[in-house]
């Protein structure tokens, strides 16, 4: 399994940090998360090319009962796809401005039925809905990754919480 840490951040109360050391841990990560998911579920998801964005949305979405293969929307923008027990809103919003996603209603999935997972979510925060989990994915090895979910919202503070994620002191997450 994974192990996370809490510590602060300057944008939220709180940060929880996993330390991934396998892409399995990424994966095991992703259906934790699934698990939680609800109608109106925004997963705000960044990281630098190459750090798993897509793999977390492979295995977020294979969790919810996805078929077939789930792929980064890149040029598409938005996929929709048919999960078993949500449907599942894929967007990658890396080519787009602001103004862009506004025009095209992106905001509109963020309020649907389903789960709505938006790599390159940073370009778009301030149409993004104000409760909603961001997590940023960095590459700290070949497989190993440094997975940082800070929840706004109360829900999300809530499913970081039943994950049984430990505080760290406050000094600790200084350094």
């Amino acid at each position: 399994m994974f192990t996370m840490h809490l510590n602060q951040s300057e944008d939220s109360k709180s940060a929880f940090v996993l330390e991934a050391a396998s892409v399995g841990d990424t994966v095991a990560f992703a259906e934790a998360l699934a698990k939680l998911a609800v109608p109106g579920t925004v997963l705000a998801v960044d990281g630098d090319l190459g750090a798993g964005k897509t793999r977390f949305a492979q295995a977020f979405a294979a969790a919810i009962g996805v078929r077939g293969i789930v792929n980064s929307p890149t040029y598409t923008i938005i996929k929709e796809y048919e999960g078993a027990s949500l449907p599942f809103y894929h967007m990658d919003v890396y080519r787009l401005t602001l103004e862009e996603a506004d025009e095209l209603g992106l905001d509109e999935y963020f309020h649907g039925g389903g789960v709505t997972l938006v790599e390159w979510a940073s370009i778009i925060a301030p149409i993004l809905p104000p409760e909603r989990l961001h997590i940023r994915m960095e590459t700290t090895g070949g497989d190993s990754r440094k997975i940082s979910c800070r929840p706004v919202g109360n829900e999300y503070e809530s499913w970081c919480r039943r994950l049984g994620l430990q505080q760290v002191e406050e000094e600790e997450s200084q350094q």
